[in-house]
């Protein structure tokens, strides 16, 4: 008798804790075969400091087949799947299709960047969910300082060292906190024009920094910020952006080639093509992380609307701390399904929140007692090593070796801004120099004129249309069907209440 196989979409915090949890239940019995873009997990607590340039990117992403005993890794980007035929279909890194039968289907695909009907926002910003937006980051943020360092133009000096972002949750906080750290390093080395420094600007609608948080919390954030000379803007964001700027909601025109959308996320859209019902595009799921009606289909994660049993008639937020819990309980009621145990319905006990602000300040309060300063940065970081599922000791070296010896501040530059749009299904892949058929010239690489891309980058560096259009070297053959096609661009768009 075969055995069943389980499939388990994407290898987030949700997806993969689920096939770890499976790999050392099943014991060989199922087998559970495990479909991603990309070879790795990636822990996107840390990605901020990536970006900053204290940890290098391969500390925060561990092997999925290197940590994943007894589970089959497939490389490639689920498409359509066939509820009825039980069978997901799959394009694969180089464009070659592929289809996975399945006993039983755990959706755990994530989230993407949450766009709003902004004008010129997804032309001109880029988010911060994937390793290459990080990598971009850096490059980009390193490129500026030493291009505004060797202008004689004030203007265009302040223009390039000021750096804008909106979102000021998680992800932003960390982000403005960390970058005007790195950016201060830079021109400690590198002075700009007398009486210049870079200027990091915070944006958000809400009226406190980190405004899910408790205000302890957010006021111990918000102070870091301001000594560290962020300038912190609640009750504002931006009315639209250009190539040479943004324009915010009280009426400012700030001259910047860098916007950093951090506003927040949205499930990947993979969940509104099932056609099942759904909540603010999450997968409904029962208390079991069931789909109604589809007992052999799991969701967890951001793709999934898990009931919050602590709070009747609300949902788990699209945390990690959700996910990765979220995840062990899946793979329990998979085991179940199979009459191994009993179900268990997902209920969670908050154990605090942990913000790393860089350097050795940060705001936690775990298990409810309120943190700042030193202890709290030695909280948060003993709370990431905890959580990380490998390189522990190299994320641990990092830390050490930045806090005795300075940052090296370069540009690789192996990540354009033209591979990380922030319309994209895939943050986690960056685009490549080719598109599939019929995608919008204006989508694809070199599809925009580079005065037109934050950081200005030289129009010689920048191809000037789709894979057909780029001359190959002599001794090469031109592009063909060999040529991995980038990310899909986003169908899903703005709806109402996602502002």
């Amino acid at each position: 008798m075969s055995r069943p196989r389980i499939v388990i979409v994407g290898a987030g915090f949700a997806g993969y804790r689920t096939a770890q949890t499976l790999s050392r239940t099943a014991r060989g019995r199922a087998e559970i075969v495990l479909l991603n873009p990309t070879d790795y997990f990636l822990y996107l607590p840390l990605l901020p400091q990536v970006a900053a340039g204290v940890l290098e990117p391969r500390r925060v992403t561990v092997s999925l087949s290197g940590t994943l005993p007894h589970v089959r890794l497939v490389l490639g980007e689920a498409g359509r799947i066939d509820l009825d035929a039980r069978q997901v279909h799959y394009t694969g890194p180089e464009g070659e299709g592929g289809t996975l039968s399945y006993d039983r289907l755990v959706l755990a695909a994530g989230s993407v960047n949450k766009l709003l009907p902004i004008p010129g926002v997804a032309e001109h910003a880029h988010g911060f969910r994937g390793l290459p937006e990080a990598l971009y980051l850096r490059d980009h943020v390193t490129r500026q300082v030493e291009l505004a360092a060797a202008t004689d133009d004030p203007k265009r000096c302040s223009s390039r060292c000021t750096f804008v972002v909106v979102g000021a949750g998680y992800t932003g906080t960390e982000v403005a906190a960390h970058g005007q750290l790195f950016t201060d390093a830079q021109v400690a080395k590198q002075p700009l024009r007398t009486g210049m420094r870079p200027r990091w600007i915070l944006l958000d609608i809400a009226d406190r920094v980190l405004p899910e948080l408790d205000e302890r919390l957010s006021r111990t954030a918000d102070t870091v910020l301001r000594e560290r000379g962020v300038d912190v803007r609640m009750g504002t964001s931006v009315k639209e952006a250009t190539p040479d700027g943004v324009l915010l909601t009280d009426g400012e025109f700030v001259e910047t080639r860098t916007l950093v959308w951090c506003v927040g996320v949205r499930p990947d859209p993979l969940a509104e093509s099932l056609g099942l019902p759904l909540e603010r595009g999450r997968l409904l799921v029962d208390p079991h992380l069931q789909v109604p009606g589809r007992p052999e289909v799991f969701a967890c994660g951001d793709a999934a609307a898990v009931p919050d049993l602590e709070k009747p008639g609300s949902y788990t937020p699209m945390t990690a701390q959700h996910a990765w819990r979220q995840g062990k309980v899946c793979a329990h009621n998979i085991a179940a399904s199979f009459g191994d145990g009993e179900r268990r319905a997902y209920r969670h006990k908050d154990l605090g929140f942990v913000v790393d602000l860089g350097g050795v300040k940060a705001a936690a309060n775990p298990l409810g007692v309120n943190l700042s300063g030193v202890a709290a940065g030695a909280v948060t970081r003993g709370y990431h090593l905890a959580a990380m599922p490998g390189n522990r000791v190299r994320v641990a070296a990092d830390w050490l070796l930045d806090a005795v010896l300075p940052r090296q501040a370069v540009q690789l530059g192996l990540v354009r801004s033209w591979s990380v749009p922030l319309d994209t299904a895939s943050p986690e892949v960056a685009r490549v120099p080719g598109r599939p058929e019929g995608e919008p010239a204006k989508t694809r690489p070199g599809g925009e004129p580079a005065k037109n891309q934050p950081g200005g980058e030289p129009a010689k560096n920048q191809p000037t249309g789709g894979a057909s259009d780029v001359a190959p070297p002599p001794d090469q053959p031109g592009p063909g069907p060999d040529v991995a096609p980038g990310p899909v661009r986003r169908t899903d768009r703005f709806t109402e209440g996602d502002a």
